[in-house]
This record gives C-alpha cells, sequence and structure tokens, in this order.
C-alpha cells in the first residue's frame, strides 16, 4: 500500500535548529508565518525586520530577507523599506519590551500614519531573552526579577493591552489578538495573520496581530502550566478578539 504524505515541513523554514526554549510561542509562530509565507507565494519579494530580543534571530529559521534594527526601531525601519520598496512584503516582527517600551513611539506613529505593513507582536508578559525582567506587558501580581514580590501598579504602573492602544487611533487597518494553547487557536492564529497578510497585499493599510505567548523558562513553569496560565491568567487582561477588521479613516474623514 502506497504510504500518502499528509504534512510536511514548509521549504520557507531553514533546517537549522531553533534556540527557542520547550514550549516557547515564537518557534510555532514563526512555523505558521513560514507556511504562509510559502502557500501565498511570498518568499521572493519578503523582508523581515526583527529587532533586539528573543526574535531577533529570526533570519536563521525562516528563509527570507531579513534585516535587524535597533532597539524598538522595527517600525521606522519597516516604514523606511515598504515606502522605498513599496512592491515588497514586509513585516515587523517583535516582542513586548521592543515594542511598547523602548519602541512604543514607534510603534504608535508608524500605526497613527497608517503604513502598509504588517506587525506581529509577541506578548509574554516578561522580558525573555536578557533573564526575565517586568515588562511593559507583566501582568499585575506577576512575579519577575525586577518584580520579586509581584508587579505593584502604585511603583510599577499598569500593564499596557497594545490593542486596545493602538484601536484608539484612526488610521489602522487589522487589529486582532491571538494565542496558540490549543489546535484550534493555532489554526485560528494562522487565518488571522493570513488575513493580516492579505491587507497588505490589497493595499489595505497597517495590520497588527498580538500573539499572546507562553515564557515556560522564565515563568518557572512547564510548558503546559504555561498554556494554562495564558489560557486562565493572561487572557482575563488580554482578551482574545478582534478589536477592527477594517480602517474607519474614510468614516473618520467626514466629521
Amino acid at each position: 500500500m502506497a504510504r500518502k504524505t499528509l504534512y510536511k515541513k514548509t521549504s520557507v523554514l531553514t533546517d537549522k535548529i531553533m534556540h527557542y526554549c520547550p514550549g516557547c510561542a515564537h518557534s510555532l509562530t514563526q512555523k505558521i508565518i513560514a507556511e504562509l509565507i510559502e502557500e501565498m507565494g511570498l518568499q521572493k519579494n519578503t523582508i523581515f525586520v526583527a529587532p533586539v530580543g528573543c526574535a531577533v534571530l529570526l533570519y536563521d529559521y525562516i528563509d527570507c530577507d531579513t534585516v535587524e534594527a535597533a532597539h524598538g526601531r522595527a517600525p521606522a525601519m519597516a516604514t523606511a523599506i515598504k515606502r522605498t520598496r513599496p512592491d515588497h512584503f514586509v513585516v515587523s516582527y517583535q516582542g513586548d519590551g521592543d515594542l511598547l517600551s523602548i519602541g512604543i513611539a514607534e510603534t504608535i506613529h508608524a500605526a497613527n500614519r497608517g503604513e502598509n505593513i504588517t506587525v506581529i507582536f509577541i506578548n509574554n508578559a516578561i522580558y525573555g531573552m536578557t533573564g526575565g525582567q517586568m515588562a511593559p506587558t507583566t501582568l499585575i501580581g506577576q512575579v519577575t526579577t525586577t518584580t520579586q514580590k509581584g508587579r505593584n501598579p502604585e511603583t510599577e504602573g499598569y500593564p499596557i493591552r497594545a490593542c486596545e492602544l493602538l484601536n484608539t487611533l484612526v488610521a489602522p487597518y487589522f487589529i486582532e489578538r491571538v494565542k496558540l494553547t490549543s489546535s484550534a487557536d493555532v489554526i485560528k492564529a494562522k487565518k488571522v495573520l493570513k488575513k493580516a497578510f492579505q491587507n497588505q497585499l490589497d493595499g489595505k493599510g497597517y495590520s497588527f496581530v498580538e500573539v499572546l505567548a507562553g515564557c515556560p523558562t522564565n515563568w518557572r513553569m512547564t510548558p503546559a502550566d504555561a498554556n494554562k496560565w495564558v489560557d486562565e491568567k493572561m487572557t482575563e487582561f488580554y482578551p482574545i478578539k478582534n478589536f477592527r477588521d477594517e480602517g474607519i479613516v474614510k468614516e473618520a474623514s467626514k466629521c
């Protein structure tokens, strides 16, 4: 009886072994991205911008042109690349410390201009690469190396909700938050990312996809417990939902 191939690794993923910790959502997210790049025929025209942080070695795993950006400056670099090479598909791939701390100005202004780029935001509520410090997305009461008694809003402020923040702006076209803790979640996340990719190809403007991600190593959890923490704790403060499915620029311009 002839064997039938049900699944095979996309050729857009390289054969290099990923450095990500077991249970880290970066690896699964990048696998989904690579599959979409192949399925949508984008490999030759894609440019990724991956700045400092766990995402910085993306170029080792996805066989597309990739440039590094200074910490937090990926949206500015992606803007420049897209404006000078409008025929290319440009993705800014960032973590929470990068996107919402040192890079929060670039994040907001790129979104506010409605740049025709796709931003993928990995939110694991902690600084992963540098040792587990508090991030802008660290939850109240969450223990990190710099909040050893838990994040206290009186001294460290409240977590920042990226999707909700960007949804106050007029220009963004598409904003959605997803998670990857089950097979159904992975399938849904892939559909959301595909829609965000297609928006750029259609010239619709700025698309933003936030991925709630486990960081078992710095959370001091098993991968299974990290997924459970995403489902039970993170989604309580960061609800899984679509915030905007189409731009509102035309409506706002009538005011």
